[in-house]
């Protein structure tokens, strides 16, 4: 039954209709358009989150009350702008990018969209930044968004890291399809859901490459 309901929404949900759902639930404001748009038109690899994936880590942060946040991988920015903007005033973003190019370029977006003074991008290697960053906590959110080879790794972090009650989100959790298959990333991958289920209470959303969801126990 649910290879039948997961071909359905393959079916339904085709392009005409993400289009018409992400602009009426997940629209951009400039600011939020140049973000998502900031990776074509800089050169970089276009694998941000989508716009309601995006708009949904806002509505996660907003709930839950997040004041101190961890983004494992920036990109342009985008994710960093739609988490930032929905901490409250007293809130903090630190978001961590690998690459000096892209890390300038998302602290022009968060610049841009009013959330500079909240949101710090952290340039270097994600786990040397962790390190240096864990006097910081406990945290309330960690979203990572990285290399897949290192999802495991990411995850005890945030493990050792989040206040019980705090929320751990990580994309491509379904890892492209790939998720199953006998190589060192996707080997990485299945640790990073196994261990996230010993810890937290979790579900693995069924956004386009899935969305897994824990909150500390």
């Amino acid at each position: 039954m649910a290879d039948v309901h997961s071909r359905a929404g393959e079916r339904y949900a085709n392009a005409d209709i993400r289009a018409y759902v992400d602009q009426l639930h997940a629209g951009h404001d400039l600011p939020l358009q140049r973000a998502f748009e900031a990776p074509e038109r800089e050169g970089m690899p276009a694998i941000q989150v989508g716009p309601s994936e995006g708009k949904l880590l806002g509505m996660l942060i907003a709930l839950t009350g997040a004041r101190r946040v961890v983004e494992v991988g920036t990109l342009a920015g985008y994710s960093a702008v739609r988490m930032a903007r929905a901490l409250p005033r007293d809130g903090r973003l630190w978001t961590i990018e690998l690459d000096p190019k892209h890390a300038a370029v998302a602290r022009t977006r968060l610049a841009e969209a009013g959330v500079a003074d909240q949101a710090e991008v952290l340039q270097g290697a994600a786990l040397e930044v962790l390190t240096r960053l864990a006097p910081e906590g406990p945290f309330d959110a960690v979203f990572i968004d990285a290399d897949k080879g290192n999802y495991d790794r990411y995850g005890r972090w945030a493990r050792e890291h989040l206040r019980p009650g705090g929320l751990l989100l990580g994309d491509n959790a379904y890892f492209f399809g790939r998720l199953l298959e006998d190589t060192p990333e996707a080997g990485a991958m299945r640790r990073f859901h196994e261990e996230a289920a010993q810890a937290f209470d979790t579900v693995c959303i069924p956004t386009p490459d899935g969305l897994l969801l824990g909150i500390k126990r």
